[in-house]
Parts: structure tokens; sequence; C-alpha cells
């Protein structure tokens, strides 16, 4: 045969997701042989060329959707289930094309290529479709989600890592000063004393559909983004922390007559210095509550914090709440005017002033850091739980 005789070829499918592609579709650089609406031998119709196959799948449309194809794919023929579809809206020159029978996306484009241009598009194929680079088949089978997650984590109100999401400030127009901005607000917080745990760090496009997790203030920015033009979108950052190398529960239980748990808390202070040219200094929070003292014969001493304390003051860390009741205390977000969003003390000093009222017990979760000598049991999920085992 000569090299420039052309034959009717798949020259390429609409669905991107080349992944998903297996040898029962069609696949670039396939040679159609003939087309027929069941698959013995003797019935399929030869396909000569691609407007020949076109009025052919036509025909073929108006009896059934379904068709079988005979192409050839290296040195093998093959027997093929496809579906006919129209190609294009025009009433005066319809055309048709086929798709895979398995999946509606898999549309195919014809062409009228040479054998060698078949040849290559078929190593491409095949390259794709190969069992080495795609691995074996996929089976789903069942886990026990609740069994699992009540074993394997602290407690259903854990998520074990959590993130917080940096909103770029009004002047900030580049991704870099969010980003900078993020791992600021991170060391500030580990040098003053809040054992945190690194985990990753993300860009996220804030849309429509993230406004209910960001302030009211935000979400009415992004509207006006979006009505403003369709390209403009709001690019944050998320970073991704452990809260302490473990969270350890405490519960504190009131005795009859007293009237505080004996934990004064308050938030976690960072003392800056205003300019290289003073010794002024000035606090800003960066969001994180902790227990900076626990009074002696209370709720609090007997649960074990007034040791904690002691222990976190030798090393240089902090007694950083990370949940009261099982409910997050930690920031969530950062707005764009540069507000951290935290959990509200009105509504913390309420949850304990009414807990104390009626003599009920709490629970709070800490944040662990290396080396502390908690002695409590069930020990929690820590950090090393996330690692590989060793070999």
């Amino acid at each position: 045969m000569g090299s420039d005789q052309r034959v009717v070829c798949v020259k390429k499918v609409k669905q991107k997701a080349a992944e998903e592609w297996d040898e029962s579709m069609p696949l670039p650089g396939d040679i159609i042989e003939g087309i027929a609406e069941g698959a013995a031998a003797n019935t399929f119709i030869p396909a000569k060329a691609r407007s020949e196959l076109s009025s052919q799948l036509g025909s073929f449309s108006r009896q059934t959707e379904v068709i079988w194809l005979k192409v050839r794919r290296g040195d093998s023929v093959l027997k093929l289930q496809a579906c006919v579809v129209k190609k294009g809206c025009s009433k005066l020159q319809r055309r048709f094309t086929i798709r895979a029978a398995s999946d509606e996306r898999h549309v195919v484009g014809l062409a009228d290529l040479t054998y060698e241009q078949c040849t290559a598009l078929q190593e491409m194929s095949r390259k794709i479709v190969t069992m080495d680079s795609r691995g074996f088949n996929k089976e789903a089978i069942k886990y026990d989600w609740k069994m699992k997650v009540g074993t394997y984590i602290p407690d259903e109100g854990s998520t074990v890592v959590s993130s917080v999401l940096f909103m770029p400030l009004e002047k900030e127009h580049n991704i870099e000063a969010t980003t900078t901005r993020t791992m600021a607000w991170f060391s500030a917080a580990v040098s003053s004393g809040a054992p945190l745990v690194f985990v990753n760090i993300q860009t996220e496009q804030i849309t429509n559909s993230k406004r209910s997790n960001i302030p009211a203030k935000e979400s009415a920015r992004i509207r006006q983004q979006k009505y403003t033009t369709d390209v403009q979108r709001l690019q944050g950052i998320r970073l991704w922390f452990l809260p302490g190398v473990a969270e350890v529960s405490f519960k504190l239980a009131p005795e009859k007559g007293e009237t505080r748990f004996g934990m004064n808390i308050s938030r976690i202070d960072e003392v800056t210095e205003k300019s290289s040219l003073t010794v002024d200094k000035y606090q800003q929070s960066s969001g994180f509550i902790y227990v900076h003292s626990v009074t002696k014969e209370t709720a609090a001493e007997r649960a074990g914090l007034g040791d904690l304390l002691e222990q976190a003051n030798k090393t240089g860390h902090l007694v950083v709440i990370s949940r009261l009741e099982g409910r997050s205390l930690m920031p969530s977000t950062v707005s764009s005017d540069g507000l951290i969003h935290c959990g509200d003390n009105a509504e913390i000093k309420e949850t304990l002033t009414s807990a104390i009222e009626e003599l009920d017990s709490i629970r709070i979760h800490i944040m662990s850091w290396p080396n502390n000598m908690i002695h409590q049991a069930p020990q929690p999920l820590d950090v090393s739980t996330l690692r590989p085992p060793q070999c």
C-alpha cells in the first residue's frame, strides 16, 4: 500500500480525561474498516471515507442508536460497540459521528488520514491505556467509617488537622504578599509559645459557593467583584497545621459550693516593636486562647492543669485551648481588612458561666507539645501516628 493512501481514522476524542480511556472504546489511531447494526462478520458496511461514513451513520441513526464498529488497531481487528451522535447543529449540513457506548463524553473526531499518521496516533493511545502506566483495575470495597473514626480519632469533634484561610488585603495584588503575611502570622504564634505544627500551605480561589465559610463583609466584596468582571476572583491562602503534637482532653468537674472552674484564660499576646528607632512596644493577638494561671483547690487544678502549666512555663510553651465542649476555639479566617476571626469571648464566658451555675462538668482540649509529661488514658492521636511506619 502507498504511504499516501488515506483511510477513515479516529483522529481525536473530546473526553480530556485520558486516564479513563480503555480498550473497549474507539481510540485515536483506530482505523474504521466498517460499521453494522449487529456484530456478524458479513453485515459490516465498509467505511471508505469520512464523508461517506457520516452519511451511513445518519442512515443508521434513524433505526438505532447503538451500532458495531470493525476497527483495525495495530495487527488486530476488533469489534467495538458505539453510539451514533450528531455533530454540529446545522440543519442544512447534518454530520454524524460516534461515541463510546460506555461513556457519553467520549465523542470521536473522525478524519481521513494516512497509515503513518494512524500508526503514530495508535502508539500514543497504547501508552495511555497500557496496564503498566494505568495500574490494575479498581474495585469498590466496604469500609467501617464509624468504627475507624471512633477508634483512631480522639473524639467526634476532632478533625486532627486545622486550617486558617487568609484573604488578600485590599491593596494586595499578588499571592506572594498574602503568603508572606500568612507565614508571618504562623511564625509569630509559634514564637509566642503556641505549639503549632506546620502541615501545608495552598492557594485557594474564593467563589460565591464559599460565601458561607467567610464573613459577611467578604461575601459582599466577592459579589461586587463577580458583577464587575467575569475574570476577577479573590485568591487566598489556606494554612494547614496540627493543633500541637496531640490534642489532650481534660474534664473539669466542679464540686458543691465552687463558683468557678479555676482556670484564668486570655488570648495570646505577641509583643512587637513599633519601629527600629524606638523601644516602644505594643501587643497583638494571634487569636488563640490559653490558660495563663490556675487557682489552687479548684476543678482546673484537680484535672491536672496546674501541673501542665508548670511544665509549659519551664519549656517556654503555652497551655493553648483548642476546643471547649468539642467546639473549636481556633482562628478560622483572616479577612481582607486584616481582622482575625476566632472564638467569641462573650460566648466562651457564657458557656463557662452556665456550666458552673449548674455544677456541670466541662471538657476542654489542650494543644500538647513535644516531650510533655501528660499522663492520660486513652492516649490521643498524635503527630507521630500520621507518619508512615518505619521498615
